[in-house]
């Protein structure tokens, strides 16, 4: 009896909906209107309480703040918000109470903490030495990172398939790869004819050892009656490598990238501030010198903007080789 009660439930449902029609899309959570709302008060805190000493940009900062309220109305109104609004809600309070805090009341030490129209204004008035800065940053990674990625690959695929690399080099790895690339920095900076030279190496060491090692992993994991099966079907040693072992190592591959891509980062900082004179970090350096604390705030903005939108694109590059992979992380 509990049974037919529980089938016919969804027939009557079905029923009422069929009498009363398509009621129609289904209107926005309450809590979802709060993020422009959220906003907007944060713009009017700022647009009316007097600030707590000369700051540039308030206006500025306020019409920011007006404008982008009104277009999280919009977006919850057409229903585009969705999952976002709960961290639009919490950015615009956030913004509303540093603005309060800071800007109106002064209640933190200057000048180590500024203000919302400080970082603003250093947007405005210093973004071609940003530019440039990010520039010269993304050109020493690239060239760093993508050269060690390439040699660690390539290294892990060596001492996957030959005992006599694995003789030789795997000592070696033992012995240099473990060390955190930082402690070589002064060495380097001897060694080779140009600081800029020294920061690539030691982002390409930072970057090459987790992707052989994990690339190494990968292709010795191979079930070696892959490989027999192909020898019989008159298969060369490239085809093994190309067609076998890279696509099997593909998942353990990738983990030694994201691996060597987080290690290029830190090494990157630590390279321009200390030695390379360009880039992001020697820009943080420069500000810090100078105690312009918003402006190396800013660089912080920029320099975690670049990180997480490289990341990115490793993580959809992945997806792209991976498809077959269910569940997978999501970035």
């Amino acid at each position: 009896m509990q049974n037919s009660q529980t089938i016919s439930e969804p027939t009557r449902t079905s029923a009422i909906r069929t009498k009363t029609g398509n009621p129609g899309p289904v209107p926005a959570p309450f809590w979802n209107w709060l993020a422009g709302p959220a906003w907007l008060l944060a713009a009017l805190l700022t647009w009316k309480l007097p600030d707590g000493d000369d700051f540039p940009d308030t206006d500025r900062f306020a019409l920011l703040l007006l404008a982008v309220g009104l277009c999280l109305l919009i977006l919850t109104a057409t229903r585009r918000l969705k999952g976002l609004a709960p961290w639009a809600l919490a950015l615009g309070l956030g913004l509303g109470l540093w603005e309060v805090v800071q800007a109106k009341f002064l209640l933190l030490p200057r000048p180590f903490f500024g203000t919302p129209q400080d970082l603003l204004d250093v947007f405005l008035t210093d973004w071609k030495r940003l530019g440039d800065s990010l520039f010269h940053s993304l050109l020493l990674l690239a060239i760093g990172y993508a050269s060690g990625s390439v040699l660690g690959i390539i290294t892990g695929v060596a001492l996957g398939r030959s005992h006599h690399v694995r003789y030789w080099v795997r000592p070696l790895m033992r012995l240099i790869g473990p060390l955190p690339p930082v402690a070589l920095l002064p060495l380097t900076f001897v060694i080779f004819p140009s600081t800029r030279l020294a920061g690539e190496v030691l982002m390409a060491l930072a970057a090459g050892f987790p992707a052989a090692v994990l690339t190494w992993s990968g292709v010795s994991a191979v079930d070696p009656a892959y490989y027999d099966v192909a020898r019989t079907m008159g298969a060369s040693n490239r085809f093994l490598v190309l067609r076998i072992a890279l696509p099997a190592a593909t998942p353990q591959i990738f983990v030694g990238l994201f691996m060597g891509l987080g290690s290029s980062f830190a090494m990157l900082v630590v390279a321009e501030m200390l030695g390379v004179k360009s880039g992001l970090g020697f820009y943080m350096q420069w500000a810090q010198g100078w105690a312009a604390y918003p402006n190396m705030y800013a660089a912080l903005l920029v320099m975690s903007v670049m990180c997480t939108t490289l990341m990115t694109l490793l993580f959809k590059l992945r997806d792209h080789f991976l498809k077959w992979q269910k569940n997978g992380l999501k970035w």
